[in-house]
């Protein structure tokens, strides 16, 4: 089993689990008919929810005051398919994200409650005690780090999506001067729109104009009805649109990085999900929940504790 390295800094504990990394990229394509213009996607098959035995490495680790409660609050975000979704008919949430928390607090031995929210929401309520962790597609910054732990779960690029045919031949490397959607707090938006509108500058050119909204599907709606010129989104939320909406496509994918689970780091919670986490990527569990969404080339390989991004 990999051991732990620990390297303690100021502002947080940084933990690597010995190993290496799968980085392959992921571009979802499909051929499904169109839905209409407000960029809602049909969902894909809901599972059946996964589950995972405890692991008694991770259960001797969960905090006392949790172990008593017996049960994890987890943050998901809102409707946003392949990662989270309703199952047809309900407010029952599935997907790659509420998959893998399941998996987490089985192996925790906990029983599980998913309690959804806005993206820029998540972490106020995490410091605020309304959650246990998140499991959100969340990239682990150093930002991010001064008040929460991740352990990283899998990797994710970042896409942007245009206009079916791609008219005006947009990629990462002509954004200057157009109307780009983002969700708000996201990792796009933090991380990586700020370095394209310098270089834009830099270069004597406008820079980018920046739309935020609440989740990926009011983007691509501003999108459709050309109220924006690309959506800067995670990759496997925009590949799964395009192969429900005739109208968009993914032109280019980049920035292949982890994301993690997040708890915070006023606990001990991240030396219990590390210790479930080192079992679970070995796990056929792990492997069905990707490949249920087609995300396969997504697997770690390693489990990286408060490893930064960006």
């Amino acid at each position: 089993m990999n051991s732990f390295t620990r390297k303690t800094t100021v502002k947080h504990r940084t933990v690597t689990l010995l190993g290496g990394i799968a980085a392959a990229a992921l571009l979802l394509t499909g051929c499904a008919a169109a839905t209409s213009d407000t960029g809602a996607a049909e969902k894909p098959a809901a599972a059946d929810e996964p589950t995972m035995a405890p692991i008694a490495e991770a259960v001797a680790l969960v905090p006392e005051a949790l172990a008593e409660s017996g049960t994890l609050r987890v943050a998901i975000p809102t409707n946003e398919p392949p990662t989270q979704f309703y199952r047809e008919g309900t407010k029952d949430m599935t997907g790659i994200n509420p998959d893998m928390a399941r998996l987490v607090a089985g192996a925790l031995g906990l029983e599980i409650d998913i309690v959804v929210s806005n993206f820029d929401s998540i972490i106020p309520g995490l410091a605020a005690d309304r959650f246990d962790m998140t499991v959100s597609s969340m990239t682990p910054t150093e930002e991010r780090m001064e008040s929460l732990d991740f352990v990283d779960y899998m990797n994710m690029g970042s896409a942007i999506a245009v206009p079916a045919g791609n008219p005006g031949d947009l990629s990462f490397d002509n954004l200057c001067g157009k109307q780009v959607a983002v969700l708000t707090g996201s990792y796009q938006l933090t991380t990586y729109v700020p370095s394209l509108d310098e270089a834009c500058k830099a270069a004597g050119k406008d820079g980018l104009t920046i739309q935020q909204f609440q989740d990926t599907r009011q983007a691509i709606s501003a999108l459709v009805s050309g109220r924006a010129d690309v959506v800067y989104a995670d990759q496997p939320i925009l590949g799964y649109a395009a192969t429900q909406n005739a109208d968009i496509e993914v032109a280019e994918v980049n920035n292949l990085d982890a994301v993690a689970v997040g708890s915070p780091n006023s606990t001990t919670l991240v030396d219990a999900i590390a210790e479930a986490m080192k079992v679970i990527i070995v796990s056929p569990e792990y492997t069905d929940v990707l490949a249920t969404y087609g995300m396969d080339s997504s697997a770690l390989t390693e489990v990286r504790v408060n490893f930064p991004q960006g």
